[in-house]
């Protein structure tokens, strides 16, 4: 990889590398498009939990059913983002989010109609997250070669995005609670569909240079592309390292924790609690993302690492069954800790891998960190059947743990060295 006070052209003449920005102020014009796609694009993500889990509850569905329509959106999306990762890295990468944008305007609209027409059905909702979470496949990849082309200051992209992202966190559940309470499930929806399309025209607004062309010997088939994809992602020790790890954590932890919290808050307490719950963490997520921007360890897998005890918080809060205002706290706090990890591990990522395999790279660890979450969420409904929910939610906290523990303990993880 060149080194990173190269010039761009330099850059993209000895391997291949997207055409950087040049260096200096980050707010210009190209990352502002992107900074309020992703803002936009997150507003709306961070209210469908409140409405997918309030609108099936409302139809007398349980928390397994929930969790299998969460367990299909993302199953597809780990399922099928490494082939995405290929194909960003052979064709336009922004053409793929803005199609990928387009088509879940169709998909999030017309569950909006089904709400509004009160014909739902599960399977259908089903349909709709096997739609959206393949099309969540073909835009990710693009995200980490992106910000490499529109910032110069790569941690500093990521923190601004992560804590405009963590705002939107905070809106977006309250939102989503008003909108329920107030008008429908499917105002919700059609809300959702419109920040698709926000973001899709931000991203046609991007003005890039052109992508190096890809010369003979770089052509090759797709089966070729992700091999090497796959042989650079496993020749880095510290990056499977901490997605084997993570895959414990999906399992116990993020999977369970969306569908049962939600059984456990919303009947006793309202959709509008849940909200503020899930609103809680979208701050502690800011707040983290501001650390972050501002604390640039030298090992950033190693601050990042020492962060995640903090987030057994969450689970755990709920687990007890804590008051409202208690649990929101505990997951403000979690979510500090996470969005900490988040930021020093995306910027590890996008600084360490060449800019010619990054979306292959991005795409395979992002399979793996996202893999194990639809047997979490799916094993949600039976686990809490077999053992209570509050215990399932009381292991999910015990987890991180163990997880922080482990990765301190990989030395290749615990030394990388910040770029």
């Amino acid at each position: 990889m060149s080194s990173p006070h190269s010039g761009p052209e330099t850059a993209a003449a000895v391997s291949g590398l997207p055409a950087r920005p040049p260096a200096g102020a980050l707010w210009s014009a190209n990352f502002r498009f992107f900074f309020t796609a992703r803002t936009v694009a997150m507003l709306g993500d961070t209210m469908l939990p409140v409405a997918l889990s309030a609108g099936l509850l409302g139809y007398g569905y349980s928390a397994g059913d929930i969790g299998l329509v969460m367990a299909a959106s993302t199953a597809c999306f780990a399922g099928f983002v490494v082939f995405g990762g290929v194909l960003a890295d052979r064709f336009d990468a922004r053409a793929m989010m803005i199609g990928a944008d387009l088509v879940r305007v169709c998909s999030q609209s017309t569950a909006a109609v089904l709400f509004a027409t009160h014909q739902v059905r599960l399977w259908e909702m089903a349909v709709i997250a096997v739609v959206n979470g393949t099309c969540a496949a073909m835009f990710q990849p693009g995200v980490a070669s992106t910000i490499v082309r529109v910032a110069s200051d790569v941690q500093g992209a990521n923190g601004a995005t992560r804590t405009a992202e963590s705002v939107a966190a905070l809106v977006g559940p309250a939102l989503a609670g008003v909108l329920v309470g107030f008008t429908s499930t499917g105002v919700v929806f059609a809300a959702h569909a419109s920040t698709y399309l926000a973001s899709a025209l931000c991203l046609l607004s991007l003005r890039l240079p052109p992508l190096p062309p890809r010369t003979a010997a770089a052509v090759s088939t797709f089966r070729a592309d992700l091999v090497e994809g796959w042989r650079e992602f496993r020749s880095r020790t510290w990056m499977w390292s901490v997605i084997l790890v993570w895959m414990l954590y999906m399992v116990c932890t993020t999977g369970p924790y969306t569908p049962l919290a939600a059984a456990q808050i919303i009947p006793a307490h309202g959709a509008g609690a849940y909200g503020l719950v899930n609103s809680a963490l979208g701050g502690g997520t800011a707040l983290g993302a501001l650390c972050a921007m501002r604390l640039r360890a030298a090992r950033p897998l190693r601050a990042g690492s020492l962060a995640l005890f903090g987030t057994m918080l969450m689970p755990t809060s709920v687990g007890l069954g804590l008051p409202v205002w208690a649990i929101a706290c505990c997951v403000l706090a979690a979510g500090a800790c996470s969005a900490y990890w988040g930021v020093n591990w995306a910027t590890s990522v996008q600084t360490q891998v060449p800019g010619d395999v990054l979306n292959r790279i991005h795409a395979y660890e992002v399979a793996g960190s996202i893999a194990m979450v639809p047997v979490g969420q799916a094993l949600a409904g039976p686990a809490s059947t077999a053992f209570g929910a509050r215990h399932v939610l009381l292991v999910g906290g015990a987890v991180p743990l163990l997880v922080a523990a482990t990765l301190l303990a990989i030395p290749s993880v615990r030394t990388l060295r910040r770029r």
